[in-house]
């Protein structure tokens, strides 16, 4: 394998990890790999969850972690179940570490969970970094089911003698994250000339997402509003940050701490963050639009609170705001484009109409009259138009996981990629 320019990947590990006391180790493994100029996506058994959270493997490795429902066609690739996904887009399987029951499922070619599924669809190199107590590591018929890997091609890495989880020493112990990461090098071809700069699926891009609701003013106390809280685009922006991007949130008026790793740019009407997106977007590859932009605002913003006039009535004269994100085919033409269509009637017809006024190449569009899912909610559940391709329908989950998967359904068209994610 080529050397790799910087920022870019240069290999894809999916990284199995089955239920041992080593498990904890997949974290170090994670970031020893990314240290390289690997992406890493994971893949914990049920069993590994109990050792290592999956939401430190996602935070670590900026990918997505699968889970057991791998057959779920929810944030597949083109509708793909979850390992077929996974195995496609994997260059190298290795799993770390190996428990003994892992062994036997993977020689035996078992299919009962997303790993062992995984494995047997994948057809790339493998390495396996076995981990057990010495008196199992000892047993012929564990010698058997390593040795019928060893044929078939799997590199055996360790394990090692040192003290167990036993408390006692022998050998049995994982081998330690850098000799994996060394044999994962060697197979893959990469260099051996120390790390890289850490790189992600995002890495070398630049991101800018617009969140929560602008504010019109009326007077200088009031002003129309929405109730959007910004936790979907913040939700973005931070994984787009752990997915190795240069991140710009540009946000409205709400009280959200920005993402680690996220540079943030704060304004209040659709005016300013039009201002905000003409200084940020030319030079993005992706731009986001979920902020919950004001149509209108008033005509003229009166210098003084507004006082009641008897049994009167109030009218106001409005005038239309900017249309953001139809601006930005001009503003940001290189840039994949990406709105949101916040509805309450008809989502399918009003996302495809706005999918060709904007020029836009994305719309997400949900059902805001849904309270579990609408404004404030802490889930979502999208329909997801783009330009040539069927709807993509992504289930409730939070907003955080399906900020995720919706980054993975844009990277496809980012700038020097097409759809398959290979150099144009």
């Amino acid at each position: 394998m080529p050397d790799a320019p910087a920022g870019v990947a240069q290999g894809k590990v999916l990284l199995g990890i089955s239920g041992g006391i080593a498990a904890y180790k997949g974290a170090y493994l994670v970031r020893r790999l990314r240290e390289r100029g690997i992406a890493v996506r994971c893949a914990p058994t049920l069993a590994a969850e109990s050792f290592v959270s999956p939401l430190t493997l996602e935070v670590l490795s900026g990918e997505r972690v699968y889970g057991q429902n791998y057959l779920s066609r929810d944030g597949g690739v083109d509708g793909a179940e979850l390992h077929v996904e996974a195995a496609r887009w994997a260059d190298l399987l290795c799993v770390a570490p190996a428990t003994a029951n892992t062994l036997a499922r993977l020689s035996l070619g078992l299919a009962d969970d997303f790993l062992s599924t995984t494995a047997l669809m994948f057809e790339g190199p493998v390495v396996v970094a076995p981990a057990m107590h010495d008196a199992m590591w000892c047993k012929p018929q564990v010698g058997a089911q390593v040795e019928a890997l060893r044929s078939r091609g799997a590199e055996i890495v360790g394990p090692v003698e040192g003290a167990l989880a036993s408390g006692e020493r022998g050998w049995g112990r994982m081998a330690e994250p850098e000799e994996i990461v060394d044999a994962v090098c060697r197979t893959l071809a990469l260099p051996d000339d120390g790390a890289t700069s850490p790189v992600g699926p995002l890495g070398g891009k630049r991101v800018v997402v617009t969140a929560g609701p602008t504010f019109e003013a009326i007077d200088p106390v009031r002003f129309l509003g929405n109730r959007s809280s910004g936790r979907m685009g913040f939700a973005l922006a931070r994984q787009a940050a752990l997915r190795g991007a240069e991140v710009i949130l540009v946000a409205g008026p709400v009280n959200r701490a920005a993402p680690d790793g996220v540079q943030r740019i704060d304004v209040v009407s659709a005016v300013e963050m039009e201002a905000a997106l003409a200084e940020t977007a030319p030079s993005a590859d992706l731009i986001v639009m979920a902020a919950a932009v004001a149509d209108y605002r008033p005509l003229r913003c009166a210098d003084r609170k507004l006082k009641k006039s008897g049994a009167d009535g109030l009218v106001l004269e409005l005038e239309q705001n900017p249309d953001l994100l139809a601006g930005l085919a001009t503003v940001a033409p290189r840039a994949v484009r990406v709105g949101f269509a916040a509805e309450t009637e008809r989502l399918e017809s009003a996302a495809r109409g706005k999918l060709k006024a904007k020029q836009a190449h994305w719309i997400v569009a949900n059902d805001v009259s849904r309270p579990d899912i609408g404004f404030e909610a802490v889930d979502n559940e999208v329909v997801v138009f783009g330009r040539n391709d069927a709807p993509v329908r992504l289930a409730k989950q939070s907003k955080d996981e399906l900020a995720g998967r919706l980054l993975e359904l844009f990277a496809g068209d980012m700038p020097g990629e097409d759809a398959a994610g290979e150099s144009s």
